[in-house]
């Protein structure tokens, strides 16, 4: 069975026992959170979508919390003489999906 939710502005489809990096919450390492922006639900042939989904629910533990690696920001305007180095770390919470109610 999958789902497809909704966090930090982006869609994730989901199975049980997998595990993803989503955008930053506030929870503790090892604590369970639960996903009820559920977008749909399915397996196979029987799908739920919308409003049918809008009951079901994924529950998940928070397996870290960290930062990603460094994106380098060049910037340069040519025969100018200007050139800006910039750094930026976007930060994460990895997430292990525990389960997927209907």
């Amino acid at each position: 069975m999958y789902a497809v939710i909704k966090t930090g502005g982006k869609q994730y489809r989901v199975e049980e026992g997998q595990t993803l990096r989503v955008e930053k919450l506030d929870a503790e390492t090892g604590s369970e959170i639960t996903f009820d922006d559920v977008l749909m639900v399915g397996e196979g042939a029987s799908i739920k979508a919308g409003s049918d989904a809008a009951s079901a629910s994924v529950t998940a533990v928070v397996t870290e919390n960290g930062r990603g690696q460094k994106i380098v920001v060049f910037k340069k305007r040519r025969r100018k003489n200007y050139r800006l180095t910039k750094g930026h770390r976007q930060s994460f919470t990895a997430v292990r999906i525990k389960s997927i109610k209907e």
